[in-house]
């Protein structure tokens, strides 16, 4: 008898390090449904926009001419090869599991996971909960007035601004202050978020970003740890994407097409690692400070009124305010106050200078601490 099973292994040209494997004589059933979602190009390639599904019907004509006859299952790559050579559609699903794709195979197509597009439901975040930071709440009114007013602006309105600083300083709640004040609609991003896990990834996720933003409008797109898409350009080697996604950062800050009513905010707290075109970019710049011993008491005296345990009276808020220069505000928040009264609540007791002291000696050893993978 002859062995036909490499027939079989012939057609199955799908990326999938867990392929079937086929005995003599088997028989494969045809696939009656295919559910496939865009995965992008595995390599840098020569296309920088993504094919979009057009009319499922003529979809459908296309994979079952381009991929008749493979036999898959969840979890496959199918790759074009015709018009968009090398794009891949990842296999969601298939009724049944290792059937082929025959003439009769009905396509189903997930649009690209946008659930990173979500915007935030308002918090009542005001300028009045930010402490300290005065000058970036100044320049932050001309962003507000916009905003509220952007005709008012015609063609000289703030489009893209970039806050930098230490972390933890009120980047992000200033942000949110600004959105809250001007009752706009607020689209908080990570940049991670944005990179993708394929190359090509990146590009379209960020131009699907600003497309989202336009339904919105008027709206601020925050883009939080800005530096993980915004690199210069020379650690290309090191990240293969890099070049890709400043690229289409550039054409959406550009404004070559007119966002109106669109405000992008980016922070970083590594602006020297931030290409230096996608910078220029940027009418204004905005730097956040460590808050200093004046801002310190105020913050410490803030949040220790929502304390669920009272204080001892020998808690000295302005000792501890002069023993914690350098923290950020969110240093003095998470590692200070949230470890001293997590300290009192196991104790049983109220909130103690020493549970203070305690967690103020833990946060300065980890500071001291080199960071690991170096040698010392």
């Amino acid at each position: 008898m002859i062995d036909n099973s490499w027939i079989m292994r012939a057609k199955q040209r799908v990326n999938s390090k867990k392929g079937a494997k086929f005995e003599p004589g088997f028989k494969c059933t045809g696939a009656k449904t295919v559910t496939v979602k865009p995965a992008g190009y595995p390599l840098k390639g020569m296309f920088h926009e993504y094919p979009e599904p057009c009319e499922l019907d003529v979809f459908e004509f296309y994979a079952r001419e381009q991929w008749g006859g493979y036999i898959i299952k969840k979890g496959d790559f199918l790759f074009d090869k015709r018009m968009f050579p090398d794009f891949a559609f990842k296999v969601v699903d298939v009724d049944p599991e290792n059937s082929e794709i025959g003439k009769n195979t009905k396509f189903v197509v997930e649009d690209y996971e946008t659930d990173f597009l979500v915007p935030e439901i308002k918090k009542e975040v005001t300028f009045k909960n930010i402490i300290g930071q005065e000058k970036a709440k100044q320049k932050c009114k001309l962003i507000e007035s916009f905003l509220k007013n952007p005709e008012k602006f015609g063609t000289w309105m703030p489009r893209n601004i970039l806050f930098h600083g230490p972390a933890g300083t009120g980047k992000t709640m200033m942000a949110k202050a600004l959105a809250t004040a001007t009752d706009v609609t607020f689209l908080p991003v990570r940049a991670t978020k944005l990179i993708g896990e394929y190359v090509g990834d990146g590009a379209r996720q960020i131009h699907q970003l600003y497309e989202k933003a336009e339904e919105m409008a008027p709206c601020i797109i925050f883009i939080d740890e800005f530096d993980a898409i915004a690199l210069n350009r020379s650690y290309q080697e090191i990240r293969g994407d890099v070049s890709e996604i400043v690229n289409a950062l550039l054409t959406e800050l550009d404004g070559i097409d007119d966002h109106e009513g669109i405000c992008t905010i980016a922070a970083t707290n590594m602006l020297h690692t931030l290409d230096s075109a996608i910078r220029s970019r940027f009418e204004e710049e905005i730097e956040f400070s460590l808050p200093d011993l004046e801002e310190r008491c105020k913050i410490l005296k803030s949040y220790v009124k929502t304390f669920p345990k009272k204080l001892e009276k020998d808690v000295d808020i302005e000792a501890l305010a002069k023993l914690t220069q350098g923290f950020s505000g969110r240093d003095l928040v998470e590692k200070l106050l949230k470890n001293a009264l997590h300290k009192a609540i196991l104790a049983g007791s109220k909130v103690k200078m020493v549970h203070f002291e305690a967690a103020l000696s833990e946060s300065l050893c980890k500071r001291s601490e080199p960071p690991r993978g170096m040698f010392v």
